[in-house]
């Protein structure tokens, strides 16, 4: 009864704040990590046990014709390109991501949209209370947030009925909680790289083995061209499996009839995702549709790989991928004077191609201004990736301010529950924006003297410092950091709200050159996280 209770009386905000509850706390962060590295194995059986609590069972995933994508970088977009493609087919689609930019929402998908708040308050309640009355019973807590989170995923599309679901894998590949899946349909690998090391390894061999433990006996999978040495892996991961495993063309080789292939998203590494994403749906087709000779494609062997066969691609494939919408991916917004570039870069490989996309399209947009242009950085970086070594790649792009701040929303934590995060201190993540400042000022080899010191407080939470250096500031959140650099020059941000912290006149003055500037880019990368923030407030239909 209590637990019945607890469903009726709480709503989708007391939802999220219990969801929050199960954040790895900052002192037991470091032994999960251990316990991930010494017995990974154990996670999976883990993770059983809370399916099982839950009602589901195992048997009843492999009725959700699953295809399971993992990867480095690109794995996110390939799903949705997959996803988009199959819904245009008619199918109604389930589609589990991470992270989610604005709303936890977005990370369950069904044809396409966030499940809404009726809908995912309805479902949490159902999965949590089972969880909650069963924990002391079985000797255990509640599971982790993105396990938790897995197992509403499962539970809504099963309850929802999807024809389909695609499921992009968290870190890794073999002990991810959602390689619980046995019987996927297909499997596809993105582009490798390095990322994610205290769990997955140094080394890309390490790296590619636990990518390929997502394959499964006779269960296809395909993955985009990959170096020599993680493709060996992949390679023998499949044969000792008996995983039939084929690497995709160039997006170029496929015969569309009507030149070349559009895609919603921009950049030159997406034409590799498409490719991966059409494979995966041509085979999903296929075995839904075993008759279909039209779909049925050879593969071409030789004795190194198995290169899948170039076909071409349906109208609602052409479609599809040029429809398909993936924000926070190489993304463009134009608010009159200000625009901005947003991409969730965060490793070498993928902030390479970010750098890319950024001074193509820059070079197109500030042609056809008349008068000054400034160029902004907003950057932050999470987690053990070495931040010197990406802003670096960030170097000739020429910006005449560099901007960091933590992924904090706004000073106000009430307003901003869905992108909480407890994972790490408010010291800890304005300390890297200061150490990232640092490593600008030594890679610009601008003066490193202190020049102005202003403290700015976050409600309720430790005092914090903007240091502010030639072309450079740290803001204490990312809607301050927003407001300097916009100046009252764009209408929407402008609705979000008046600044919730004071800014030095000296601080005001430096904003001279982007008051009267004829046009600002400002790129926004290092985390998607920062992204979503900062789509919170130029985006607001996101946060709607």
């Amino acid at each position: 009864m209590a637990s019945v209770a607890l469903r009726r009386t709480k709503g989708f905000y007391e939802a999220v704040c219990a969801l929050n509850t199960l954040q790895t706390n900052v002192s037991v962060l470091d032994q999960v990590r251990r316990e991930r590295s010494e017995l990974p194995e154990l996670q999976l059986q883990a993770m059983q046990g809370f399916l099982h609590r839950t009602g589901l069972t195992v048997d009843e995933l492999d009725h959700l014709n699953i295809i399971h994508v993992t990867g480095t970088k690109g794995k996110g977009s390939t799903c949705a390109f997959t996803e988009r493609i199959l819904r245009d087919y008619g199918f109604r689609t389930g589609f589990y991501s991470s992270p989610h930019l604005v709303q936890v929402r977005e990370r369950i998908r069904i044809n396409g949209q966030p499940i809404s708040k009726e809908l995912f308050t309805k479902y949490f309640w159902e999965v949590f209370a089972q969880l909650d009355a069963t924990k002391d019973s079985h000797g255990v807590s509640m599971p982790a947030y993105f396990r938790f989170l897995t197992i509403l995923a499962f539970h809504v599309f099963l309850q929802e009925r999807v024809d389909l679901a695609v499921i992009e894998v968290g870190i890794g590949g073999a002990y991810d909680c959602t390689n619980i899946i046995r019987k996927p349909w297909v499997c596809g690998i993105s582009s490798l790289g390095i990322d994610h090391t205290s769990i997955l390894g140094d080394t890309i061999e390490e790296i590619a083995w636990q990518k390929a433990g997502i394959f499964k006996p006779g269960v296809p999978a395909f993955t985009v061209r990959q170096p020599v040495r993680p493709m060996t892996v992949l390679q023998d991961r499949a044969k000792e499996i008996g995983c039939p495993l084929w690497v995709c063309p160039d997006l170029e080789q496929y015969e569309s009839g009507a030149g070349p292939l559009s895609l919603g998203l921009a950049g030159q590494q997406q034409r590799c995702n498409a490719s991966l994403a059409l494979q995966l749906s041509k085979t999903w087709l296929q075995h839904y549709r075993q008759s279909d000779d039209q779909l049925a494609t050879p593969v071409v062997e030789n004795r190194l790989v198995s290169h899948a066969a170039v076909f071409k691609p349906s109208p609602i494939m052409v479609k599809g991928l040029e429809a398909t919408e993936w924000p926070g991916r190489s993304q463009t917004l134009r608010h009159g004077p200000v625009t901005y570039y947003l991409d969730g870069a965060h490793t070498m490989g993928s902030m390479q191609a970010c750098v890319h996309w950024f001074s193509q399209e820059t070079q197109q947009e500030e042609s056809s201004n008349r008068g000054p242009v400034i160029r902004v950085l907003l950057f932050n970086t999470t987690g053990e990736r070495d931040s010197a070594a990406i802003l670096k790649l960030l170097e000739p792009c020429q910006f005449d301010f560099a901007v960091f701040c933590p992924n904090i929303t706004e000073t106000i934590t009430e307003n901003n529950a869905d992108q909480q995060n407890f994972n790490v201190s408010v010291e800890n993540m304005l300390t890297r924006c200061i150490d990232n400042q640092i490593s600008w000022q030594r890679l610009s080899g601008t003066d490193t003297q202190q020049q102005s010191e202003s403290e700015l407080l976050i409600k309720d939470r430790l005092p914090l410092v903007a240091k502010t250096r030639t072309h450079t500031l740290v803001f204490p959140c990312i809607l301050s950091a927003l407001q300097w650099i916009s100046q009252g020059r764009d209408v929407v941000l402008a609705t979000a709200g008046s600044p919730y912290l004071p800014v030095q006149s000296s601080i005001t003055a430096k904003a001279e050159p982007l008051r009267e500037a004829a046009h600002v880019s400002v790129l926004v990368t290092g985390s998607l996280h920062l992204v979503g923030g900062v789509l919170k407030y130029l985006d607001p239909s996101l946060a709607s």
